[in-house]
C-alpha cells in the first residue's frame, strides 16, 4: 500500500477533523482523499501487529474498522483480540463542530490474557464513531449506516527509561568505610568520663582523666599538667595528636 503523498506531509488530525472529514465519508462511502486510512478489522491483530498494516510511520497509527456486536442480538462491541482485549477506561468524550455534536471519542487500554485477569499493558486506541442522534446532520438514509464504522486512532504510551544494567544503563556503586559495631560504639563511650553539663571546677579537677588520655598514670588534671610540662612551650598539651592551650588558671 503506497500513497502519494507531497513532501514533508504529516498527518495530525484534530478530533473534530477525523469526525466530519474522514469518518463521515467513510460511513457515507464517499471518497476519502488522500487515502492514507486503510479499512481493516483492527480485533482480528493484537497492537503491537497493527503498524505493518499502515504506512504512515508517526507513532501513531489511524484505522477504519467495522463494528462488530459481541452477541447477535445484542449491541455491545466485540473488542477481543487474538491475544487479549481492549477494555474501555473513563467516559465517552463528545466531539463538537462549532455548537454542534457530531461525534463520541471513548478512550481504550490494551490487557493482555482474557478478563477479569487480564494483564495491562502500553497501548492505547482512540475510538472515534458518529452520533446516531445526529445522523440528519450527515445527511444519512438510517442511523444505522452511521454505525457501521468506527475510525481508530492507536499508538503506544512512552514509558520512563528505568535505570537498570539491562537495559544498558550503568549503575554507581559507592564504597562505605567499615564502621565499628553499636556494642563496639557502646562500649567506648560508657568508657569515656562523664561530663556534666554544669559542673564547678573542684569537679573537674577531681575527675578521672586516665581513661580519656589511654593513660593509668595520668588519673587527675595535675597529672596531666606535669606531662605536659616537658615540652619547651608550658601553655600546651597534646590531645589525641591535636595541640590544645592550657588555660593558665589551671596550672599551679
Amino acid at each position: 500500500m503506497e500513497y502519494d503523498l507531497p513532501p514533508g506531509f504529516r498527518f495530525h488530525p484534530t478530533d473534530e477533523e477525523l469526525i466530519v472529514c474522514y469518518l463521515r465519508k467513510q460511513a457515507l462511502s464517499q471518497p476519502c482523499l488522500p487515502h492514507i486510512i486503510p479499512q481493516i478489522n483492527i480485533y482480528k491483530f493484537d497492537p503491537w501487529e497493527l503498524p505493518c498494516q499502515s504506512e504512515l510511520c508517526e507513532g501513531e497509527w489511524y484505522f477504519f474498522t467495522p463494528r462488530e456486536q459481541k452477541y447477535p442480538n445484542g449491541v455491545r462491541p466485540n473488542r477481543a483480540t487474538t491475544s487479549g482485549y481492549w477494555k474501555a477506561t473513563g467516559t465517552d468524550k463528545p466531539i463538537y463542530s462549532g455548537s454542534r455534536s457530531v461525534g463520541v471519542k471513548k478512550s481504550l487500554v490494551f490487557y493482555r490474557g482474557r478478563p477479569p485477569k487480564g494483564c495491562k499493558t502500553d497501548w492505547i486506541m482512540h475510538e472515534y464513531r458518529l452520533c446516531s442522534t445526529t445522523h440528519g446532520f450527515f445527511k444519512a438514509d438510517k442511523p444505522t449506516t452511521v454505525e457501521k464504522w468506527t475510525l481508530c486512532r492507536i499508538y503506544q504510551k512512552r514509558q520512563p527509561k528505568k535505570n537498570t544494567e539491562a537495559e544498558g544503563c550503568v549503575t554507581e556503586t559507592y564504597s562505605v568505610p567499615p564502621m565499628e559495631s553499636s556494642m563496639d560504639a557502646d562500649d567506648s563511650e560508657n568508657n569515656l568520663p562523664k561530663f556534666p553539663r554544669t559542673c564547678s571546677m573542684a569537679h573537674l579537677l577531681e575527675l578521672d582523666y586516665s581513661q580519656l588520655f589511654g593513660d593509668s598514670g595520668l588519673g587527675s588534671i595535675d597529672d596531666i599538667f606535669v606531662a605536659g610540662r616537658g615540652s619547651d612551650d608550658a601553655n600546651s598539651n597534646l590531645l589525641f595528636g591535636n595541640q590544645i592551650l592550657v588555660d593558665p588558671i589551671f596550672q599551679h
